[in-house]
């Protein structure tokens, strides 16, 4: 069993979508687990973006990667999922696993409509999705 850290900088839309589709699709080949460098709200264009393709995000916290590392929590893959402009802001995760970076837009930097907000996290959620289903597929299962 492989267990999965999503890492971004709020753990509010991209890290939490990610969590979700590897839970979903990963079946119980994968522990998952997803944090921020700080801990924030969720994005409410994400969880509505997430509702539209059957998951339900909306009772999930957010939580700090600072206290997963405090309780000496230890993964196969870290994979952060910052956009390239933030990714330097993304913190690498102590110990032995596989970084991947995957790069999205963030779907709380968007100015706009509401209409234009959750259409942006519509684009993302697929393009997690894909992502997630190419992870699992490239891990054998």
């Amino acid at each position: 069993m492989n267990k999965v850290l999503f890492l971004c900088i709020h753990n509010s839309a991209r890290s939490q979508m990610a969590e979700a589709y590897l839970k979903k699709f990963g079946g119980n080949q994968f522990v998952v687990e997803s944090a921020g460098i700080e801990s924030g709200t969720l994005n409410p264009f994400a969880v509505e973006a997430m509702v539209g393709d059957g998951i339900d995000i909306s009772g999930n916290k957010t939580k700090s990667v600072f206290d997963f590392h405090k309780e000496g929590r230890a993964y196969d893959y870290v994979i952060t999922v910052c956009d390239e402009g933030n990714a330097a802001r993304c913190p690498v995760f102590p110990g032995l696993h596989k970084k991947l970076h995957w790069n999205f837009e963030d779907p709380s930097s968007v100015n706009g409509t509401p209409e234009e907000k959750l259409a942006v996290a519509v684009k993302v959620r697929n393009q997690i999705k894909a992502k997630v289903l190419e992870f699992i597929k490239d891990a054998g299962y």
